[in-house]
């Protein structure tokens, strides 16, 4: 049989022992640590967080409810919804919807004002021009214009933004909107949340909603556009046959007052023939508006309903950076570094 190692314990007192010599040095390194790492952190811009959750609705057929919990409590309600359903825009592409570029351009025109006032702009220009920056970021985008000069951006953010061709400014503005709107999808309560980032407490609510509300415009959109193309399409039919089916009236009512009082066949066949083709032109025109009534309750059948769990709201505090528990971990983690060097060098 082999013999076990014995594991040594590990004896603090003879640690103690060879740094205690050296405490001087830690009364150096230590508050150095913690006065730089707080004054590195304080010129990093803080930040506020705001949260929108909403839950969509699922677009499958009816499952028992017994089932629908039991898939939901294993986190399988999203794959048993894929499964059932042929939609290829489920819940869990939410995200990569709202990080793409053709979604994030629609957020570029988006009316924005900080909580002082001083600001107000679309989100694009909001972007550009008056975002804060840690001097050193500041110092490099400057030496950055000097050694390589570029145009001047002439997006205005009001217009529609092309994003077949983006400049590096824009495309800047697009990598700044995806660090900064985040969506996640919940498999197991079917539940979607937006979380926005922004130095603004305010712009961060409004473009937390506005995120909100583009999105669902974006899945009504989507799931509504056959059903809606086919109720425009009944919709136009409709009016065209019955402005027909009113002419033909019109022809066989004023042919009908004219010849109210003549016995001569050659008129009373010409007003049956007009009352035939107003009959004719009725039915059509019935048929028609009754196919527009079946694609308008399809549509509204297919348009999902949206449940605001929790709204948009101006937060009170900054979410980060969390300046004193970062100095504070700098702080212990220069202790543990100096310690293992005291501990290891060589005398």
């Amino acid at each position: 049989m082999e013999e076990k190692k014995d594991i040594k314990p590990i004896d603090f007192a003879k640690i103690a022992q060879k740094l205690w010599p050296h405490r001087k040095k830690y009364f150096y390194v230590m508050p150095a640590t913690l006065i730089i790492t707080y004054l590195f952190m304080v010129c990093i811009p803080r930040y506020y967080s705001c949260t929108v959750t909403l839950a969509p609705e699922a677009n499958t057929p009816a499952m028992s409810g017994s089932l629908s919990s039991l898939a939901s409590s294993f986190g399988l309600g999203s794959s048993l919804a894929k499964m059932a359903s042929q939609d290829a825009l489920y819940a869990e592409i939410y995200p990569d919807v709202v990080a793409s570029k053709k979604f994030i351009a629609e957020l570029m025109p988006v009316n924005v004002k900080t909580k002082d006032g001083a600001i107000a702009c679309n989100y694009y220009t909001y972007l550009r021009d008056h975002q804060k920056a840690p001097w050193w970021l500041v110092i490099k985008s400057k030496v950055g214009e000097l050694l390589k000069p570029t145009p001047k951006d002439s997006y205005s953010g009001k217009e529609k933004l092309s994003i077949f061709s983006l400049t590096k400014q824009q495309d800047e503005v697009f990598s700044s909107v995806k660090s900064k709107i985040r969506c996640r999808y919940d498999k197991k309560t079917d539940i979607v949340s937006i979380r926005v980032l922004d130095q603004d407490p305010l712009v961060c609510a409004l473009i937390a909603d506005a995120t909100c509300s583009k999105l669902q415009e974006f899945i009504i959109d989507y799931r509504t556009n056959k059903t809606r193309i086919d109720y425009e399409y009944y919709k136009k039919l409709c009016e065209e046959s019955k402005a027909e089916y009113d002419k033909a009236l019109d022809k066989y009512a004023s042919s009908a007052d004219a010849h109210t009082n003549s016995v001569l066949e050659v008129y009373k066949s010409r007003v049956e023939r007009l009352e035939n083709d107003m009959q004719a032109k009725y039915n059509i025109y019935t048929a028609i508006n009754n196919q527009m009534q079946t694609a308008r309750a399809k549509l509204q059948e297919a348009t999902p309903a949206f449940t605001i769990i929790e709204s948009a709201s101006v937060p009170v505090k900054p979410a980060g950076p969390k300046r004193m528990i970062i100095s504070i971990a700098m702080m212990i983690l220069s202790f543990f570094v100096l310690s293992g060097w005291l501990l290891t060098k060589k005398k």
